[in-house]
């Protein structure tokens, strides 16, 4: 059987590490690209050194032409200008706009089948933008939201609780954004819901941390923003559609109807295949968290209106 074909567009921090996790999983042959040259070559011939090490048979490539990326499987783009400091995500729609624009009408052209899977900010935005731009089936593109949300709740409830992070589950849905929408009902330890554990007060300040999470540490890192967990929870979808394993994993997926939203991306629970999103599951939501979900969209869709494609 042949290996599938992962390409990873953008070598910085988040496409680098993405490449990592993706070999030591073996999900398939490895194409990063990146448009410096040289920077996707040598991290490429780089990690290519580290695969005797870790034992992993990947093929990994590092390009500046989309060429090398034809018949690509799983398309992952982490493009895209980082958040700085004090910046909104709504300040970097424009010039990511017109990155993920370029990036996605060459996916489009050489890999026509590829499953997409964004990472670029402001999320939401930017997978409606990779949509529109490859004008392929919307199960097909996907943008990373709540599998890097809930994974920074797991993290941490599992610190809070001192537990296994294996343990604990957890749901985080609406925009990758301050809006997003931690659902505590939803959140259990080996079963056990995280309301018979933890006090509302604590429960509270740790859906406030898990909202500011990317903030904090960009605040602390000064300059660039978060990438182990953003890479890994992309990887983490990538092989869910790859093996078809058919996860329950929160992401920004097309709603058509689903959850009383039409026309735009948001983060929602999604059953992950070979095809893509396969379903998405629609939970029950009671009033506070209905309303807050509703917000959340509305601040989705006022960016999704700014943009010019």
């Amino acid at each position: 059987m042949a290996r599938k074909k992962l390409t990873i567009v953008g070598a910085g921090n988040v496409g680098a590490h993405a490449a990592v996790w993706a070999g030591i999983k073996e999900l398939g042959d490895i194409v990063l690209i990146d448009v410096v040259e040289g920077v996707p070559q040598g991290k490429g011939l780089d990690l290519t050194q580290a695969s005797p090490i870790e034992g992993f048979d990947s093929a990994i490539t590092g390009t500046n032409d989309y060429k090398d990326t034809a018949n690509s499987d799983v398309v992952i783009i982490t493009a895209g200008i980082a958040r700085k400091p004090g910046m909104s995500r709504s300040d970097l729609i424009n010039t990511n706009t017109g990155i993920v624009k370029a990036v996605v009408e060459q996916i489009a052209k050489h890999s026509p089948n590829a499953i997409i899977l964004v990472v670029t900010n402001p999320l939401d935005v930017m997978v409606y933008v990779a949509w529109k731009v490859s004008g392929f089936p919307p199960n097909r593109v996907i943008g990373l939201s709540g599998a890097l949300d809930a994974a920074r709740l797991k993290a941490f409830v599992a610190m809070e609780l001192k537990v296994s992070v294996e343990d604990v589950h957890a749901m985080v849905i609406g925009g990758h954004a301050d809006e997003m929408v931690p659902l505590p009902r939803y959140c259990s330890i080996a079963g056990i819901p995280l309301t018979q554990l933890l006090k509302k007060e604590k429960i509270d300040t740790i859906m406030e941390r898990t909202k500011k999470a990317g903030g904090e540490i960009v605040g602390l890192l000064k300059t660039g923003s978060a990438f182990y967990a953003p890479s890994a929870a992309v990887v983490e979808m990538a092989e869910s559609i790859i093996r078809d394993k058919k996860r329950i994993i929160p992401c920004a997926a097309y709603c058509n109807g689903k959850y009383g939203v039409n026309g735009i991306f948001v983060g929602v629970p999604v059953k992950l295949g070979s095809s893509g999103v396969e379903e998405i599951i629609e939970i029950e939501l009671n009033a506070e968290e209905k309303k807050a979900f509703d917000n959340s969209v509305s601040a989705i869709r006022k960016l999704v209106e700014e943009i010019k494609i």
